[in-house]
C-alpha cells in the first residue's frame, strides 16, 4: 500500500522505528540523567542552594521582575497584532506606492536581529537626541521584530482563503476595506491562530534578551541573585527557577490557543445545528401548506 506522499511502512520498517524511537528516548533520558546526576554532584540541590526562595524580599523581587516581563510581552503582543494587520493589508493593496513600502519595511525589520534593534534603540538614538527606557526599547524591538512576522503569517492566512470570499463580498458592494477588516482577516485569524500563538510565545521568550540592554526583567532578576555570594552563587537554582516560570508560562498560553480554537469549532457546530433546525422548520411548513419544497424561493 502507498500514499500520495510515501510509501506505507511495512512490518520491517515499522519494527525499526520503533526500535530506533525506543533508542532515542534510551539516549535522551540518559542525558538527563547525567545532567541531573551532575547538578547534585556538585551540590546544586542541596538546601543553601535553594534558601535563597525562603527570603520575602527575594520573593517580592521575583514577583516585580515577572511582572515586568509580563508587561513587555502584553504590550509588545498587542503593539506587533495591529502592527501585523496593518502592515499585511497594505501589502495586499492594490496600490503600488502602498504595497512596495510595506514590503521594504516588513522585510527589513524581519532581516534584523531583534538584539541590535534593542541595542540601536538604547545606545544607538541618544546619540541623536533620542533617549527612551530600556522598557521602551524593548516593547519596540518586540513590536518591530515580531510584528514584521505576523504581517507575512496574516497575509498568508488571507491568501490562503478561498477567491469566493471576496468576490462575494465585493458582489455585495462591500469595498476593499470592508472585505479586508470584516471579512477576510477575521477568518485568517482563526486559521492562522496555531502560528500567532507560536510567534507570540517566541515573543513571550525575546523578552529575556532585554537584560542585555539593562532591562530589569525576569533573566536579569536571576542574573543578580545567582552571583550572591550569601547564597552560595546559586546560578543553577536561579536558572531552573526562571526556565520553569517560563515553560510555565508558554504552556499557559498554548492552553489559551487551544481552548480558543475549541471554541470556535463549538460555535460553528451550533450555528450549523441552528441553520440545519431552521432549513426543517421551513421545510415541514412549506409541505404543511401543500406549497411545494422550494417554491417561492426565487
Amino acid at each position: 500500500m502507498s500514499s500520495v506522499l510515501f510509501d506505507i511502512p511495512g512490518p520491517r520498517a515499522r519494527m525499526r522505528y520503533r526500535t530506533l524511537a525506543i533508542v532515542g528516548a534510551l539516549a535522551i533520558a540518559a542525558l538527563v540523567g547525567y545532567v541531573v546526576y551532575r547538578f547534585a554532584d556538585t551540590g546544586q540541590f542541596t538546601a543553601r542552594k535553594w534558601e535563597f526562595i525562603q527570603y520575602e524580599q527575594i520573593q517580592i523581587g521575583l514577583v516585580t521582575a515577572l511582572g515586568r516581563t509580563l508587561s513587555a510581552f502584553g504590550l509588545g503582543a498587542v503593539l506587533a497584532m495591529i502592527f501585523g494587520a496593518i502592515f499585511a493589508a497594505a501589502r495586499l493593496s492594490d496600490h503600488a506606492w502602498i504595497r512596495t513600502p510595506a514590503a521594504v519595511i516588513v522585510e527589513g525589520f524581519r532581516a534584523i536581529p531583534l538584539v541590535i534593534m534593542m541595542f540601536f534603540f538604547y545606545y544607538g538614538l541618544p546619540s541623536a537626541g533620542i533617549k527612551m527606557s530600556a522598557f521602551t526599547a524593548v516593547v519596540l524591538g518586540l513590536t518591530l521584530y515580531n510584528g514584521s512576522v505576523l504581517a507575512e503569517v496574516f497575509r498568508a492566512g488571507i491568501n490562503s482563503l478561498p477567491r469566493g470570499q471576496s468576490e462575494a463580498a465585493y458582489a455585495l458592494g462591500m469595498r476593499k476595506t470592508q472585505v479586508m477588516v470584516l471579512v477576510l482577516l477575521p477568518q485568517a485569524l482563526r486559521a492562522m491562530l496555531p502560528t500567532i500563538v507560536s510567534q507570540l510565545v517566541v515573543l513571550l521568550k525575546d523578552t529575556a534578551l532585554g537584560f542585555l540592554i539593562t532591562y530589569e526583567e525576569l533573566l536579569n532578576w536571576g542574573r543578580q541573585l545567582g552571583s550572591q555570594l550569601q547564597f552560595g552563587r546559586p546560578y543553577v537554582p536561579t536558572m531552573l527557577t526562571v526556565a520553569a516560570i517560563y515553560i510555565g508560562m508558554c504552556l499557559l498560553l498554548t492552553w489559551f490557543a487551544n481552548y480558543l480554537e475549541k471554541r470556535n469549532r463549538r460555535n460553528k457546530k451550533v450555528i450549523k445545528l441552528d441553520n440545519n433546525k431552521a432549513e426543517g422548520i421551513v421545510l415541514g411548513e412549506s409541505m404543511g401548506a401543500g406549497v411545494p419544497p422550494g417554491a417561492g424561493t426565487l
